[in-house]
């Protein structure tokens, strides 16, 4: 909203935006980040837990007033703009410990101890790729900061990665820079992470773990890859949690390690790679960028049927993914993510093809319509209608083909929106699913550019 009101002041247009008590030091660093001063009018506390009369005396002694006065009376002061380093300066010298505490005092690190971004660090992240330091990608929000080469560079250092690991934090910075990744909504109250997805020879080239294990922090590529992303969300977009501003994830959770794909399995089984789905060709070195708001339980499967283990994936996630539908059925968008177990994987690819599997889902993980309703109102849209998102083209015409409350609507608005991923566990029949926060950072993919040398590179370092 803030945002929006921004381009509408800039044109000469003067507004006052409505804010949450909750939201005002989100409001802040967003309004800085704009560089636009901007009235507001403050709503005390959480309005969807309130009484029709205490919304009402709120309105009428608070937000009102204080939006009239934004509209009306003295101009809003910009946010007071703390001078920041110069790329590349010297922000500190000191012993390793005398760091640690500075850093921490500052903002900059995510609680855990950090590796310090010497300038030879540095510099030898910044030989894997063959763009220039000053390079950026473009300007991020919370705080308008620049995502450049040398930003990443310093950030992938400080979360613990090796300096050729570099190329892939590029192109997962390009990925979340995509406008369609919508990296303005990083810090929402869900609390949603993204998760990184790697496919190609990279996998293996730089020890990614496809295997048991995989989402476990240990592997150094999958952990640290992971963490620089939560990192350059928190130091370089502004989404820090308190004593810190930007980020309202309500509870949150916490960064998820990168995924890397079985390839070797995906292709003994027949079936195309996450990447070839997504439009890469075989061999490609590809990082896939998806939203994460929730993960279903360990989902154990039996029997040598395909049909066996894939109905146990919808009877799971129709319990876990349900009550969030309501948030894709607003947006159009629905993007879950099953990672398939080497084992159910080889199990259900003798009989069906991800198309087949994809289908099924569809037809059937289901929700009552009254049941969609109820916990979108519940959450934070109390106009939810199903009737209404398909008079405006959001959702197609079978969702309001009846007026039965109790009638069963798909969750999944189309089976191509599912996402299936082959790692895990060879030795057992587990998989999992996740859940993507609607039109908040779906997977969004870039090549991954190596530098000429790369071959060369990779052969001596192993």
């Amino acid at each position: 909203m803030l945002r929006a009101a921004a381009v509408i002041e800039k044109l000469g247009i003067p507004t006052a935006s409505i804010i949450g008590s909750g939201f005002l030091k989100q409001a802040e660093v967003i309004t800085k980040g704009l560089g636009v001063p901007l009235a507001i009018g403050v709503y005390p506390g959480a309005p969807m837990v309130d009484s029709e009369e205490v919304l009402a005396r709120k309105v009428e002694e608070t937000l009102a007033p204080g939006l009239l006065m934004g509209l009306t009376g003295e101009a809003p002061r910009a946010a007071d703009a703390k001078a920041e380093p110069a790329a590349g300066q010297v922000v500190f010298s000191g012993t390793f410990d005398e760091v640690q505490e500075h850093f921490h005092r500052q903002l900059w690190t995510d609680g855990l101890p950090i590796v310090p971004p010497t300038r030879e660090r540095i510099d030898a992240f910044l030989a894997y790729t063959e763009r220039k330091p000053d390079s950026v990608i473009r300007a991020v929000p919370q705080e308008g900061r620049e995502a450049s080469t040398l930003s990443i560079a310093v950030t992938g250092v400080m979360a613990g990665c090796r300096p050729e690991y570099m190329p892939v934090l590029i192109a997962v910075i390009e990925a979340m820079c995509d406008p369609a990744f919508r990296i303005e909504d990083c810090g929402s109250t869900p609390g949603w992470e993204p998760v990184v997805i790697v496919n190609g020879p990279i996998v293996k080239e730089l020890d990614f773990n496809c295997g048991q294990g995989m989402m476990r922090v240990g592997r150094q590529a999958n952990t640290s890859v992971g963490r620089f992303v939560r990192m350059f969300l928190r130091n370089i977009c502004g989404y820090r949690i308190p004593p810190g501003a930007g980020d309202k994830g309500s509870i949150g959770q916490s960064f998820l390690v990168a995924m890397a794909e079985d390839e070797e399995t995906a292709r003994e089984i027949g079936w195309p790679t996450f990447a070839q789905d997504r439009g890469f060709a075989p061999g490609e070195n590809v990082v896939t960028v998806h939203s994460v708001v929730a993960i279903t339980s360990p989902i154990y499967s039996g029997g040598d049927r395909a049909v066996d283990h894939v109905q146990q994936w919808a009877e799971v996630m129709g319990h876990s993914f349900t009550y969030w539908a309501h948030t894709g059925f607003k947006t159009g968008l629905w993007n879950p993510l099953i990672v398939a177990g080497p084992s159910i994987a080889k199990a259900i690819a003798g009989e069906w093809s991800k198309d087949e599997v994809r289908r099924y889902l569809y037809e059937h993980v289901k929700v009552t319509a009254e049941r969609a309703t109820h916990y979108a109102r519940m959450t934070s849209t109390p106009t939810f209608s199903l009737e209404g998102l398909v008079k405006d083209g959001i959702l197609p015409p079978e969702y309001a083909a009846s007026s039965d409350p109790q009638r069963l609507i798909n969750v999944i608005i189309k089976p191509e929106m599912i996402g299936i991923l082959v790692a895990g566990d060879p030795g057992r029949n587990q998989s999992r699913a996740y859940m993507g926060n609607h039109m908040q950072g779906p997977p969004t993919s870039r090549r991954v550019e190596l530098p000429r040398d790369w071959a060369q590179r990779i052969k001596a370092k192993i």
